[in-house]
């Protein structure tokens, strides 16, 4: 359900879970949402705010690059990597294309983990162990 979407530190955040924190990860991933929500506005208003101001957009989008990472979300991570090329290039078409797919692959990806969610909770305790996402 979950291949290509996720790397190998989403398994590691598992592997952090255990029976004194059962809910670690969809904590961890919570916090990640919310933390990118913001800072997917913020990129959106530096995109249509007036001229475009690169140092700033790259900065905003290595936050979430570095957030995305955190999770293991690696098509997310993908695309924000292009995203920061076409920042360095001065590509505003570019950078607004690609936020686009930014968007798309983040909403995918929550729509996804909301689900690997239930399903965990549904299996019970062993069901959130790791390796489900392969």
């Amino acid at each position: 359900m979950l291949q290509g979407y996720l790397d190998e530190q989403f398994i590691q955040l598992e592997e952090l879970q255990d029976d004194d924190n059962p809910n670690f990860v969809e904590e961890i991933v919570t916090l990640f949402f919310n933390d990118s929500a913001r800072l997917l506005q913020n990129i959106e208003q530096a995109l249509v705010s007036g001229p475009i101001d690169f140092p700033s957009l790259d900065n905003y989008m290595h936050q979430f690059k570095g957030s995305s990472s955190s999770i293991g979300a690696k098509r997310v991570k993908n695309e924000c990597t292009r995203f920061k090329e076409y920042c360095t290039a001065g590509n505003a078409e570019g950078c607004l294309r690609t936020f686009v797919q930014v968007k798309q692959e983040h909403a995918i990806l929550k729509t996804k983990l909301e689900t690997y969610f239930q399903l965990a909770k549904q299996a019970g305790p062993s069901g959130t162990s790791g390796g489900q996402i392969r």
